[in-house]
């Protein structure tokens, strides 16, 4: 990170010390080569202000004073030390003001700016595994890295894939290292980390891997929807009643033949959910609760009722993911999830496929979908769904 000239990429699992390395990288640019000037950039400015912090006390340690002294003869010192940049005392003069560290979100303007050396942290995270639209913008802000990069400059980026189509693929001479080759984390503790994800997303964030795309079902989701659309709709819950799997709430409006989704996910029991279910519904003036019987006998359905929730129990004869990839997948194109929606939930439709350890989320919203796939699911005893009401 210090010494090499050509622009590089360290694609390294999650927990790896990637940005711990990057703080201490920058301190040292600044101590050997202080008239570099530095551009450290992350997703978001808040992002940004806890590295340049670390980076603050890196700078101010005895030992960063000491090599200063044998280095330059006199100790380092922070003459600014703002939160989103540092200039340090062995600087000399910049013309154009421009500070040793600059730190910046994706978000900030590039016009005008130049920098000898550019790290791009994590600026490809979640947001760019679910919208496409994100991917697209910060390909677009990392091609402009190149344009305020001097020349002889370089620009060294670390981060973890999320998506098989992500700024990574713009990111030149990549260096791997996954949870298998690091050796930081354990075989149990690898174990623990993959029960409690999505297998695409483990793939991804730890083995440095996409699943192939004919594994993937659902891509692209529309996202951030006005949270009024999905008012007056109706409810399912996937119930958890203890182990790994979680409660999966779904609240669906069909309007327009688009369904507007709210959805929730917890890792607990559905006991344990079932006043904040009840929150939400009446919150967004949504109809009867759906859930199936088949594991709990009607049992959640009269605690429900009890409470005074109108409820809808059924029995499920058709297959989970049959289910899945006939309804919510022909009809994928025409969801949209509202704001509000948990990330988790999202997450865990996405990384859906016929080998998955959880699948509560997209279990719950491909029932909703079938549910309201025709209005006459609502009216008959029995229809050709697999569904039997009661």
């Amino acid at each position: 990170m210090v010494r090499r000239g050509e622009d590089e990429t360290l694609q390294a699992h999650r927990g790896s010390y990637k940005t711990t390395c990057v703080s201490v990288a920058l301190a040292l640019i600044m101590l050997v080569y202080p008239n570099d000037k530095i551009l450290f950039m992350r997703k978001t400015n808040s992002d940004v202000i806890e590295v340049i912090a670390q980076v603050k006390k890196i700078i101010k340690s005895d030992i960063f004073r000491q090599m200063s002294l044998i280095l330059w003869g006199v100790e380092i010192e922070l003459i600014v030390e703002r939160s989103d940049c540092l200039v340090t005392n062995l600087a000399g003069n910049d013309p154009r003001g421009t500070p040793q560290l600059m730190g910046m979100g994706t978000q900030a303007s590039l016009t005008g700016k130049h920098f000898d050396r550019i790290f791009t942290d994590d600026i490809v995270n979640i947001e760019d595994r679910v919208s496409k639209a994100e991917r697209d913008r910060t390909k677009i802000v990392y091609q402009e890295l190149q344009n305020i990069k001097n020349r002889g400059g370089r620009i060294y980026n670390t981060g973890t894939p999320w998506h098989k189509d992500d700024a990574f693929t713009l990111m030149p001479n990549p260096i791997q290292w996954d949870c298998y080759s690091t050796g930081l984390i354990s075989h149990d503790e690898l174990t623990g980390i993959r029960s409690h994800m999505e297998a695409s997303l483990f793939a991804a964030n730890y083995e440095l891997k996409h699943i192939a795309s004919e594994d993937v079902i659902f891509d692209n989701p529309r996202l951030n929807a006005d949270v009024s659309l999905v008012e007056q709709g109706v409810c399912h819950i996937d119930a958890s009643y203890g182990g790994s799997d979680g409660t999966a709430f779904t609240i669906c409006h069909k309007a327009d033949g688009k369904y507007y989704v709210l959805g929730k996910l917890w890792k607990k029991h559905v006991d344990d959910c079932q006043e904040d279910i009840i929150k939400l519904r009446k919150a967004l003036n949504a109809g009867r609760i759906s859930m199936e019987t088949n594991g709990d006998k009607g049992y959640l359905s009269k605690s429900l009722r009890a409470k005074g929730e109108r409820t809808h129990p059924y029995h499920e004869n058709m297959n989970k993911y049959l289910k899945i990839t006939s309804y919510l997948k022909a009809e994928w194109e025409n969801v949209y999830f509202v704001a509000g929606t948990d990330r988790e939930y999202i997450d865990e439709v996405l990384g859906y496929n016929e080998n998955a350890e959880h699948d509560d989320a997209p279990d719950s919203l491909s029932s909703i979908v079938r549910e309201l796939w025709s209005k006459k699911a609502s009216t008959e005893n029995i229809d050709t769904t697999g569904l039997i009401y009661y």
